[in-house]
Protein backbone atom coordinates (compact mmCIF):
# COMPACT_ATOMS: atom_id res chain seq x y z
CA UNK A 1 0.00 0.00 0.00
CA UNK A 2 1.48 3.37 -1.00
CA UNK A 3 1.70 6.55 1.24
CA UNK A 4 -1.23 8.11 -0.92
CA UNK A 5 -3.40 4.92 -0.20
CA UNK A 6 -2.78 4.63 3.06
CA UNK A 7 -3.76 8.20 3.94
CA UNK A 8 -0.51 9.09 4.91
CA UNK A 9 1.51 12.61 3.66
CA UNK A 10 5.04 12.72 3.22
CA UNK A 11 6.38 15.93 5.33
CA UNK A 12 8.06 17.19 2.87
CA UNK A 13 6.58 17.67 -1.13
CA UNK A 14 8.34 18.45 -4.29
CA UNK A 15 8.11 17.18 -7.70
CA UNK A 16 10.24 13.78 -6.90
CA UNK A 17 8.17 12.64 -4.02
CA UNK A 18 5.23 13.10 -6.35
CA UNK A 19 7.42 10.84 -8.54
CA UNK A 20 8.04 7.99 -6.38
CA UNK A 21 4.01 7.71 -5.17
CA UNK A 22 3.31 7.51 -9.09
CA UNK A 23 6.13 4.97 -10.30
CA UNK A 24 7.69 7.56 -12.67
CA UNK A 25 10.66 9.99 -12.50
CA UNK A 26 10.74 13.21 -11.55
CA UNK A 27 11.24 14.33 -15.50
CA UNK A 28 8.13 12.44 -16.10
CA UNK A 29 6.32 14.72 -13.64
CA UNK A 30 7.79 17.93 -14.93
CA UNK A 31 6.91 16.93 -18.45
CA UNK A 32 3.36 16.54 -16.95
CA UNK A 33 3.36 19.36 -15.11
CA UNK A 34 3.78 22.08 -18.11
CA UNK A 35 1.99 20.01 -20.50
CA UNK A 36 4.14 17.89 -22.59
CA UNK A 37 2.38 16.04 -25.73
CA UNK A 38 4.66 13.35 -25.77
CA UNK A 39 3.04 11.70 -22.65
CA UNK A 40 0.92 8.30 -22.48
CA UNK A 41 -2.28 9.03 -21.46
CA UNK A 42 -1.94 6.24 -18.40
CA UNK A 43 0.97 7.73 -17.45
CA UNK A 44 -0.01 11.27 -17.47
CA UNK A 45 -3.75 10.46 -15.68
CA UNK A 46 -1.28 8.88 -12.83
CA UNK A 47 0.87 11.72 -11.59
CA UNK A 48 -2.23 13.98 -11.86
CA UNK A 49 -4.10 11.57 -9.21
CA UNK A 50 -0.85 12.00 -6.91
CA UNK A 51 -0.63 15.95 -7.82
CA UNK A 52 -4.91 15.58 -6.67
CA UNK A 53 -4.58 13.62 -3.81
CA UNK A 54 -1.37 15.32 -2.47
CA UNK A 55 -2.93 19.06 -3.42
CA UNK A 56 0.52 19.63 -4.61
CA UNK A 57 1.41 23.11 -5.64
CA UNK A 58 4.64 22.66 -7.44
CA UNK A 59 7.30 25.72 -6.31
CA UNK A 60 8.41 27.79 -9.10
CA UNK A 61 11.70 27.58 -8.54
CA UNK A 62 11.96 24.06 -7.87
CA UNK A 63 10.25 23.36 -10.96
CA UNK A 64 12.84 25.28 -12.93
CA UNK A 65 15.53 23.36 -11.36
CA UNK A 66 13.73 20.29 -12.64
CA UNK A 67 12.99 21.57 -16.18
CA UNK A 68 15.51 24.58 -16.56
CA UNK A 69 12.55 27.06 -17.44
CA UNK A 70 10.94 29.64 -15.75
CA UNK A 71 7.12 29.82 -17.14
CA UNK A 72 7.95 33.32 -17.69
CA UNK A 73 8.16 35.46 -21.20
CA UNK A 74 10.32 38.75 -21.43
CA UNK A 75 8.54 41.74 -23.05
CA UNK A 76 10.45 44.57 -24.63
CA UNK A 77 7.73 47.67 -25.82
CA UNK A 78 9.30 50.44 -27.54
CA UNK A 79 6.89 52.65 -25.95
CA UNK A 80 4.86 52.50 -22.94
CA UNK A 81 3.11 55.31 -23.29
CA UNK A 82 0.87 54.55 -26.27
CA UNK A 83 -2.55 53.02 -26.05
CA UNK A 84 -1.85 49.61 -28.10
CA UNK A 85 1.75 48.67 -26.85
CA UNK A 86 -0.11 48.98 -23.73
CA UNK A 87 -3.50 46.77 -24.43
CA UNK A 88 -0.97 44.45 -26.12
CA UNK A 89 1.10 43.68 -23.34
CA UNK A 90 -2.18 43.29 -20.93
CA UNK A 91 -3.75 40.87 -23.73
CA UNK A 92 -0.01 39.18 -23.53
CA UNK A 93 0.22 39.08 -19.83
CA UNK A 94 -3.88 37.86 -19.46
CA UNK A 95 -2.79 34.82 -22.01
CA UNK A 96 0.24 33.84 -20.00
CA UNK A 97 -1.08 33.88 -16.74
CA UNK A 98 -3.96 31.39 -18.35
CA UNK A 99 -1.17 29.26 -19.13
CA UNK A 100 0.80 29.37 -15.69
CA UNK A 101 3.24 31.73 -17.44
CA UNK A 102 4.52 35.18 -15.99
CA UNK A 103 5.48 38.12 -17.82
CA UNK A 104 8.53 40.42 -17.29
CA UNK A 105 8.31 43.75 -19.05
CA UNK A 106 10.47 46.50 -20.12
CA UNK A 107 9.61 49.66 -21.45
CA UNK A 108 12.41 51.38 -23.64
CA UNK A 109 11.36 54.92 -23.46
CA UNK A 110 10.71 54.89 -20.24
CA UNK A 111 14.70 54.40 -20.17
CA UNK A 112 16.36 56.79 -22.28
CA UNK A 113 19.53 55.20 -21.93
CA UNK A 114 18.36 51.59 -22.36
CA UNK A 115 19.41 50.10 -26.14
CA UNK A 116 18.06 47.15 -27.27
CA UNK A 117 21.17 45.52 -26.63
CA UNK A 118 20.19 45.95 -22.65
CA UNK A 119 16.65 45.22 -22.52
CA UNK A 120 17.81 41.94 -23.92
CA UNK A 121 20.73 41.43 -21.51
CA UNK A 122 18.15 42.69 -18.75
CA UNK A 123 15.29 39.92 -19.65
CA UNK A 124 17.81 36.92 -20.40
CA UNK A 125 19.30 37.51 -16.60
CA UNK A 126 15.67 37.67 -15.77
CA UNK A 127 15.97 34.15 -16.94
CA UNK A 128 12.95 34.04 -19.32
CA UNK A 129 12.25 31.12 -21.85
CA UNK A 130 11.21 33.29 -24.80
CA UNK A 131 11.09 37.22 -25.80
CA UNK A 132 8.30 39.27 -27.62
CA UNK A 133 8.71 42.64 -28.97
CA UNK A 134 5.76 44.85 -29.06
CA UNK A 135 5.52 48.00 -31.27
CA UNK A 136 8.77 47.64 -33.12
CA UNK A 137 10.98 50.43 -34.54
CA UNK A 138 12.67 48.85 -37.31
CA UNK A 139 16.03 50.32 -35.90
CA UNK A 140 15.68 47.78 -32.81
CA UNK A 141 14.44 44.93 -35.12
CA UNK A 142 17.71 45.27 -36.58
CA UNK A 143 19.58 45.37 -33.20
CA UNK A 144 18.01 42.15 -32.51
CA UNK A 145 19.30 40.64 -35.71
CA UNK A 146 22.38 41.35 -34.55
CA UNK A 147 22.14 40.22 -31.06
CA UNK A 148 22.96 35.95 -30.59
CA UNK A 149 19.44 34.85 -28.65
CA UNK A 150 19.06 31.04 -27.35
CA UNK A 151 15.66 31.19 -26.99
CA UNK A 152 11.75 31.94 -28.93
CA UNK A 153 11.53 35.56 -30.15
CA UNK A 154 8.66 36.90 -31.73
CA UNK A 155 7.99 40.47 -32.89
CA UNK A 156 4.68 42.10 -33.67
CA UNK A 157 5.33 43.44 -37.26
CA UNK A 158 3.50 42.46 -40.47
CA UNK A 159 6.18 41.52 -42.53
CA UNK A 160 6.85 38.13 -42.18
CA UNK A 161 10.68 37.47 -40.86
CA UNK A 162 12.98 34.91 -41.65
CA UNK A 163 14.87 35.38 -38.14
CA UNK A 164 11.86 35.44 -36.06
CA UNK A 165 8.09 34.42 -35.16
CA UNK A 166 5.52 37.29 -35.79
CA UNK A 167 1.96 38.30 -35.39
CA UNK A 168 0.31 41.36 -36.26
CA UNK A 169 -2.96 43.14 -36.62
CA UNK A 170 -4.19 44.01 -40.44
CA UNK A 171 -2.35 47.39 -41.34
CA UNK A 172 -3.46 47.07 -44.69
CA UNK A 173 -6.65 45.93 -44.38
CA UNK A 174 -7.65 48.97 -41.84
CA UNK A 175 -5.52 51.69 -43.89
CA UNK A 176 -7.69 50.30 -47.32
CA UNK A 177 -11.13 50.20 -45.23
CA UNK A 178 -10.31 53.72 -44.67
CA UNK A 179 -9.35 55.39 -47.54
CA UNK A 180 -12.64 53.23 -49.50
CA UNK A 181 -14.50 55.05 -46.87
CA UNK A 182 -13.40 58.45 -48.01
CA UNK A 183 -13.58 57.70 -52.01
CA UNK A 184 -17.09 56.33 -51.44
CA UNK A 185 -17.80 59.69 -49.89
CA UNK A 186 -16.44 61.53 -53.47
CA UNK A 187 -13.19 62.85 -51.29
CA UNK A 188 -10.45 62.61 -54.39
CA UNK A 189 -7.79 64.73 -53.02
CA UNK A 190 -6.53 62.96 -49.53
CA UNK A 191 -3.57 63.88 -47.44
CA UNK A 192 -1.79 61.16 -44.97
CA UNK A 193 -0.20 62.33 -41.55
CA UNK A 194 1.53 59.31 -41.10
CA UNK A 195 3.45 58.30 -37.67
CA UNK A 196 7.21 58.30 -37.43
CA UNK A 197 7.99 55.66 -40.30
CA UNK A 198 11.05 54.47 -38.09
CA UNK A 199 7.96 52.45 -36.57
CA UNK A 200 6.69 49.39 -38.50
CA UNK A 201 3.19 50.17 -37.88
CA UNK A 202 3.23 53.63 -39.15
CA UNK A 203 5.60 52.63 -42.16
CA UNK A 204 3.39 49.58 -43.16
CA UNK A 205 0.09 52.05 -42.60
CA UNK A 206 1.89 54.55 -45.42
CA UNK A 207 2.43 52.22 -47.58
CA UNK A 208 -0.96 51.08 -48.01
CA UNK A 209 -2.29 53.83 -47.98
CA UNK A 210 -0.18 55.37 -50.85
CA UNK A 211 -0.45 51.78 -52.13
CA UNK A 212 -4.64 52.38 -52.19
CA UNK A 213 -4.74 55.52 -53.28
CA UNK A 214 -2.69 54.49 -56.64
CA UNK A 215 -5.55 51.84 -57.17
CA UNK A 216 -7.74 54.06 -57.24
CA UNK A 217 -5.97 56.87 -59.19
CA UNK A 218 -5.89 60.12 -56.72
CA UNK A 219 -3.26 62.22 -56.35
CA UNK A 220 -0.21 61.82 -54.67
CA UNK A 221 0.24 64.13 -52.01
CA UNK A 222 3.36 64.28 -50.19
CA UNK A 223 2.97 63.11 -46.51
CA UNK A 224 3.05 64.61 -43.59
CA UNK A 225 5.01 62.73 -40.47
CA UNK A 226 4.08 63.52 -37.09
CA UNK A 227 5.52 61.89 -34.05
CA UNK A 228 1.90 59.99 -32.54
CA UNK A 229 1.18 63.22 -30.37
CA UNK A 230 -1.93 65.41 -30.09
CA UNK A 231 0.35 67.88 -29.67
CA UNK A 232 2.10 67.57 -33.32
CA UNK A 233 -1.43 67.45 -34.53
CA UNK A 234 -2.75 70.61 -33.23
CA UNK A 235 0.46 72.26 -33.98
CA UNK A 236 0.27 71.15 -38.11
CA UNK A 237 -3.42 72.51 -38.15
CA UNK A 238 -3.23 76.01 -36.77
CA UNK A 239 -0.12 76.38 -38.55
CA UNK A 240 -1.86 76.34 -42.31
CA UNK A 241 -2.42 79.03 -44.42
CA UNK A 242 -6.33 79.04 -44.96
CA UNK A 243 -8.61 76.44 -45.61
CA UNK A 244 -6.61 73.51 -47.11
CA UNK A 245 -6.77 72.02 -50.38
CA UNK A 246 -7.53 68.50 -49.77
CA UNK A 247 -11.07 67.64 -48.33
CA UNK A 248 -10.10 64.64 -46.51
CA UNK A 249 -7.01 63.40 -43.95
CA UNK A 250 -6.12 59.79 -43.19
CA UNK A 251 -4.09 60.06 -39.67
CA UNK A 252 -2.49 57.24 -38.61
CA UNK A 253 -3.25 57.44 -35.03
CA UNK A 254 -6.19 58.68 -32.85
CA UNK A 255 -4.16 61.16 -30.70
CA UNK A 256 -2.85 63.21 -34.01
CA UNK A 257 -6.07 63.46 -35.00
CA UNK A 258 -7.16 64.71 -31.63
CA UNK A 259 -5.34 67.39 -32.13
CA UNK A 260 -5.80 68.52 -35.51
CA UNK A 261 -9.29 68.42 -35.07
CA UNK A 262 -8.71 70.78 -32.00
CA UNK A 263 -6.28 72.89 -34.41
CA UNK A 264 -8.97 73.05 -37.09
CA UNK A 265 -11.47 74.41 -34.68
CA UNK A 266 -9.37 76.90 -33.29
CA UNK A 267 -8.58 78.06 -37.30
CA UNK A 268 -12.60 78.09 -37.86
CA UNK A 269 -11.74 75.22 -40.06
CA UNK A 270 -15.12 72.57 -39.80
CA UNK A 271 -14.91 68.95 -39.27
CA UNK A 272 -16.21 67.12 -41.32
CA UNK A 273 -17.85 70.07 -43.14
CA UNK A 274 -14.60 71.58 -44.69
CA UNK A 275 -12.08 68.92 -43.96
CA UNK A 276 -12.91 64.87 -42.95
CA UNK A 277 -10.90 63.04 -40.63
CA UNK A 278 -9.98 59.40 -39.97
CA UNK A 279 -7.75 58.16 -37.03
CA UNK A 280 -6.21 55.09 -36.09
CA UNK A 281 -6.53 52.93 -33.15
CA UNK A 282 -10.52 53.48 -31.49
CA UNK A 283 -8.95 54.99 -28.32
CA UNK A 284 -11.64 54.94 -25.77
CA UNK A 285 -12.41 58.43 -25.91
CA UNK A 286 -12.90 58.35 -29.75
CA UNK A 287 -16.36 58.03 -29.79
CA UNK A 288 -16.94 61.05 -27.10
CA UNK A 289 -15.06 63.65 -28.99
CA UNK A 290 -16.66 66.35 -30.57
CA UNK A 291 -17.22 65.45 -33.80
CA UNK A 292 -16.94 61.36 -32.64
CA UNK A 293 -14.17 60.26 -34.46
CA UNK A 294 -14.09 58.04 -37.79
CA UNK A 295 -11.28 55.33 -36.80
CA UNK A 296 -9.97 52.10 -37.86
CA UNK A 297 -10.37 49.67 -34.83
CA UNK A 298 -7.35 47.36 -33.65
CA UNK A 299 -8.06 44.29 -31.17
CA UNK A 300 -4.83 44.69 -29.17
CA UNK A 301 -6.00 42.12 -26.95
CA UNK A 302 -7.02 39.11 -29.44
CA UNK A 303 -3.04 39.74 -30.67
CA UNK A 304 -1.23 39.79 -27.21
CA UNK A 305 -3.75 36.65 -26.79
CA UNK A 306 -1.80 35.51 -30.41
CA UNK A 307 1.62 36.37 -29.31
CA UNK A 308 1.13 34.28 -26.61
CA UNK A 309 -0.42 31.19 -28.37
CA UNK A 310 2.88 31.34 -30.70
CA UNK A 311 5.13 31.81 -27.82
CA UNK A 312 3.63 28.72 -25.74
CA UNK A 313 4.03 26.33 -28.76
CA UNK A 314 7.22 27.16 -29.55
CA UNK A 315 7.90 26.78 -26.52
CA UNK A 316 6.27 23.74 -25.45
CA UNK A 317 7.55 21.95 -28.93
CA UNK A 318 4.16 21.71 -30.61
CA UNK A 319 3.14 23.01 -34.36
CA UNK A 320 3.55 26.64 -34.60
CA UNK A 321 -0.02 28.26 -35.27
CA UNK A 322 -0.69 29.52 -39.24
CA UNK A 323 0.76 32.54 -38.81
CA UNK A 324 -2.45 34.55 -39.10
CA UNK A 325 -3.22 38.62 -39.10
CA UNK A 326 -5.55 39.83 -36.00
CA UNK A 327 -8.90 41.79 -38.71
CA UNK A 328 -8.76 45.37 -38.04
CA UNK A 329 -12.29 47.48 -38.89
CA UNK A 330 -13.46 50.81 -39.74
CA UNK A 331 -15.71 52.51 -37.16
CA UNK A 332 -17.37 55.74 -39.05
CA UNK A 333 -18.82 58.50 -36.99
CA UNK A 334 -19.28 61.71 -37.42
CA UNK A 335 -15.76 62.90 -38.56
CA UNK A 336 -16.28 62.17 -42.24
CA UNK A 337 -18.83 63.45 -44.89
CA UNK A 338 -19.21 64.40 -48.95
CA UNK A 339 -16.63 66.73 -49.91
CA UNK A 340 -18.03 70.35 -49.82
CA UNK A 341 -19.11 71.86 -52.96
CA UNK A 342 -16.27 73.38 -54.79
Amino acid sequence: MSEVESGERPEKLGIREVAVLAGVSHMTVSRVLNGHPNIRPATRQRVLDVIQQLDFKPNSAARALATQKTQRIGVIVDSSVEFGPTSTLRGLEFAARSGGYSVASVAMQDDANLTPEGAVSHLIAEGVDALCIVAPRSSSVSALRRISIDVPVLVVKAAKDPNFLTVSVDQQLGTTLAVDHLVALGHRDILHLAGPLDWLDARGRERAFHSRIEQWGLRARPIVVGDWTADFGYDYAVGLDGVPEYTAMFIANDEMAFGVVHGFHDRGIRVPEDVSIIGFDDLPLSRHFIPPLTTVTQDFHALGVKAMEVLRAALEGREIPQRSKIPSELVVRSSTAAPRAS
